[in-house]
């Protein structure tokens, strides 16, 4: 009789059912078919939960300068300088809010962040923000 390894035996009719069916080797391959489909649908599922999880703590809206608050204004027109200010958007990361100015710095984009209360939190290349945020929501 035909003792599958890492199942429980079946019954013997059940058995010689699906061996006459699907021949050993079928029924191996059925059970192994199996298992590679629930491991993809729990690869799957988890990509899935990871990227609605991202997407809850990070989203953003583009906004005008007159909708931000002064504080902000003030910090982002300091730091941008001479540089051209291209758009502003609100975000909301891991429950806070702030701002980022994109700016056109020697031809690069490159984000100015500022917290709602207008206080400077970094910079950073928007383009490299956004082709990041593509590869995770492609895995």
């Amino acid at each position: 009789m035909l003792q599958l390894r890492g199942h429980p035996p079946r019954s013997s009719e059940r058995k010689e059912k699906e061996l006459k069916e699907f021949g050993p080797e079928g029924v191996k391959d059925r059970i192994t078919m199996k298992t590679q489909n629930l491991i993809a649908a729990g690869i799957i599922s988890a990509g899935l939960a990871f990227s609605a999880t991202a997407q809850a703590h990070h989203e953003e809206t583009q906004v005008e300068m007159k909708d931000v608050p002064a504080a902000v204004q003030t910090t982002i027109r300091d730091k941008a300088g001479s540089d051209q200010i291209l758009r502003i958007e609100k975000e909301t990361r891991k429950g806070k809010e702030c701002y980022e100015a994109i700016v056109n710095k020697d031809g690069k984009e490159t984000a100015i962040r500022v917290d709602a209360t207008g206080k400077y939190v970094g910079t950073h290349d928007e383009k490299a923000e956004h082709q990041k945020a593509e590869k995770a929501e492609k895995h």
